[in-house]
């Protein structure tokens, strides 16, 4: 008779990406025993991957357990959870990579995936700590331990090939990896792509603090908005190193680059990848409305990167796309200066990205409308930041809204 088998899997990077790991616990559905104890460093690698691999490593042991067992595998990241029941759909080819692996372990009808709050998947969290902790970056860290067998730690063979194959991959990231650090500014890193980041001017639900994004309603640009723009214009007509203007696209971002672009001589490609967040639901509404509205999915939303509003993104998901907009134009304009009207969600990743500062980093970082921010991508991997938020170029003019 098959067995009935429950998997606690987590992951996590600290720097997302940087150093990762994850845990996996296998127990006895019926008995709540715990079959085994796994985990293993990652690496440099992002949550998501982490959190993939904990999936698998819990997965590939369950079937050495029982290749008929019934599985379910708990999971605190939704967007684990989402894409494995097929709800979400998987677009970064990494993740498809790691989603199929998952999937070819146990016939489908034998696995189901369920979300559950961070605190209860506090054992598996546990796991990636005690695996981070012991990882002094070169060395891999694997563990695996079955309580009530003989008590000694030896990875069975396909948690062992798992961990290899992962190494050998070099941790293939959902996001771009971190390279070692250097001397911004001193070293030779050759000519980097350098993306100037300009929030659209306002709109008028930024003047009026309402959640706007991708998918809601396209509004433009606001009688302040167009003098904002005009005034990132001259800014940018004056410094002269733009080559190329990319814009999100969505009405006000693609009016606040057309006038800049109709000053400079150059034409606006649009890169859908820029666009804004998602707010699902909460489109329209002020944060005051969303907290009286859904209070528990606005602290949940708050509290984690990988919880999306209702219908809507999670910041990790936006990550995705965005690390994709920005592959494109590194890989598109070697040693350019480009310049990429977009939104407050895709600005903040790019910044975080380019310091290498965790994802949930973006919670603390203020963006005027049509202030800029710019990054440096160099040709090994390498990035630094060369400002953030300017806005000198909008005084004497109100320059607040989100």
């Amino acid at each position: 008779m098959a067995r009935d088998l429950i998997v606690e899997a987590d992951g996590g990077s600290r720097g997302n990406p940087g150093p990762a790991a994850y845990g996996a616990i296998v127990r006895d559905a019926h008995s709540g025993a715990v079959l085994a104890e796994l985990g293993a460093s990652l690496g440099v690698a992002t949550n998501n991957v982490a959190e993939y691999q904990g999936a698998i490593a819990g997965l590939l042991h369950a079937a050495s357990i029982d290749p008929e067992a019934c599985v379910e595998v708990r999971l605190d990241s939704k967007l684990v959870v989402e894409q494995m029941s097929g709800r979400w759909q998987i677009r970064h080819p990494d993740m498809k990579d790691m989603a199929r692996q998952a999937r070819n372990i146990l016939p489908p009808g034998q696995v189901s995936y369920s979300w559950v709050p961070r605190a209860e998947n506090a054992a598996a969290d546990a796991l990636v700590n005690e695996a981070l902790d012991s990882f002094d970056g070169i060395t891999p860290v694997v563990i695996a331990r079955f309580p009530g067998s003989t008590g000694v730690e030896t990875p069975t063979g396909d948690l062992v090939g798992s961990v290899q194959e992962l190494h050998a991959r070099d941790v293939a990231s959902a996001a771009v990896g971190v390279q070692p650090n250097v001397m911004i500014g001193w070293s030779e890193l050759g000519s980097p792509v350098i993306t100037h980041m300009a929030r659209h001017g306002s709109s008028a639900y930024s003047l009026e603090k309402r959640f706007s994004g991708a998918g809601g309603r396209d509004v433009p640009l606001a009688p302040l908005g167009v003098e904002q723009a005009n005034a990132l214009a001259r800014e940018i007509v004056e410094r002269d190193v733009i080559t190329r203007i990319i814009s999100s696209p969505l009405k006000r971002a693609r009016e606040t680059a057309l006038i800049v672009a109709q000053q400079k001589g150059l034409e606006v490609e649009v890169i859908d990848d820029f666009i804004e967040c998602s707010f699902g639901e909460w489109d329209g509404y002020t944060y005051a409305e969303v907290k009286e509205r859904w209070p528990d999915a606005l602290e949940e939303w708050l509290a984690g990167t990988h919880v999306g509003p209702p219908g809507g993104e999670s910041f990790e998901q936006v990550q995705e796309r965005v690390t994709r907009g920005l592959s494109t134009v590194i890989n598109a304009f070697p040693g350019e200066q480009v310049l990429i009207v977009s939104h407050v969600t895709p600005i903040k990743i790019l910044t975080s990205r380019a310091i290498g500062a965790p994802l949930n980093s973006l919670f603390r970082m203020e963006l005027p409308p049509c202030s800029l921010s710019t990054q440096a991508w160099f040709p090994d991997g390498n990035s630094s930041m060369f400002s953030f938020a300017e806005a000198g170029h909008l005084q004497g003019m109100k320059a607040s809204g989100i």
